[in-house]
């Protein structure tokens, strides 16, 4: 009965799996820049919907802010971005922002407000509250919460890497085990993710993505070589692989991060929480996902023995089909 629930959990990541194509319900983001003179320089950068259509979502400034020109607009990367400026000869501190459209959807809008003494305002703002009163500079607690919630739901949206940890629990077997190939992803996805996010270390981000998949590939063929009775590299030293494939998730979590940004004046405070956040989501799905099993085990009901199959394969025909579509938009 085990592969019954592994089934139903399986099918509910691939239904999200199709439809989102993997990281499709990213924030927008909203990048408010102090120039002098009480002009501010803004951008706005919004999930695109295909190649020429994106999001109907826009940020509205209260009275006292005025739009200087019109917006230079332009699709890249997946995004709608829009810049103008504005001018706010008070300051912008006390300004009530408000998203509108965000309440007819599903994703979040991350803003940035950046003051020209080196200080910043960060928030995020959901569909059931889309508006916020800019304050001159948050609190670390607010900046730990926000990129706390960035990071859960970076790593619960992202449907590659969970898959890639769902082939790993499915492979390794024995919770010392699991435990330590757990701590070796970890530990790898963090160490990329902090070098490449603080620019140490610079990779395309098109190849890393076709790579995430293919990871998912071979763990996925490792499952089905170890139920077959040849046991890979992964099922003898799953910490190896775990950490090798780990460096490129981490790569993957960097690209998504580096879409928002990082408040220049808590950069490492900012960093550590987005990492604490994709932890909890991880650890949050391992949860489930033993929770799953160990149900299914207890219900006294035979399954015929091609069943195990069902879940390597499906994991491994959809990461495949990443594969190709990441290589062809190279």
């Amino acid at each position: 009965m085990t592969n019954t629930f592994m089934r139903i959990l399986l099918g509910w990541l691939l239904a999200l799996a199709l439809p989102l194509v993997a990281h499709e319900l990213r924030p927008a983001y909203l990048q408010v820049t102090e120039l002098s003179g009480g002009t501010w320089d803004v951008v706005w950068k919004v999930p695109a919907a295909g190649e020429n259509m994106r999001l109907s979502l826009d940020p509205h400034f209260d009275g006292k802010v005025k739009r200087i020109g019109e917006p230079v607009e332009a699709f890249a990367g997946g995004a709608h971005v829009s810049r103008w400026q504005i001018e706010c000869p008070d300051g912008i501190a006390g300004t009530q922002l408000t998203i509108d459209g965000l309440a007819n959807t599903f994703t979040d809008a991350l803003v940035r407000v950046a003051f020209a003494d080196g200080t910043e305002f960060v928030t995020r703002l959901q569909p059931d509250n889309p508006s916020v009163v800019i304050k001159a500079a948050p609190g670390p607690a607010a900046v730990a919460w926000t990129y706390t919630v960035l990071g859960i739901e970076h790593i619960l949206l992202g449907i590659d890497h969970l898959l890639f940890v769902l082939a790993l629990v499915l492979l390794v077997k024995g919770k010392r085990r699991l435990v330590g190939t757990i701590t070796a992803f970890t530990l790898a996805h963090s160490i990329t993710l902090a070098l490449a996010t603080l620019g140490v270390v610079h990779v395309p981000g098109p190849p890393v993505e076709a790579c995430i998949a293919l990871s998912i590939v071979f763990v996925a063929a490792e499952i089905v070589h170890g139920r077959q009775g040849k046991p890979g590299l992964t099922a003898r030293a799953p910490w190896v692989v775990a950490f090798t494939f780990g460096l490129l998730h981490g790569l993957g979590f960097a690209s998504a991060l580096s879409e928002v940004g990082l408040p220049q004046q808590a950069i490492p405070l900012a960093l550590l929480f987005f990492n604490v956040g994709v932890e909890l989501g991880q650890l949050a799905f391992i949860a489930v996902v033993l929770a799953v099993m160990a149900a299914g085990r207890r219900l006294p009901i035979r399954e015929p023995n091609w069943s195990w199959r069902v879940a390597p394969y499906s994991i491994g025909a959809v990461a495949m089909f990443w594969v190709m579509q990441r290589i062809s938009a190279f």
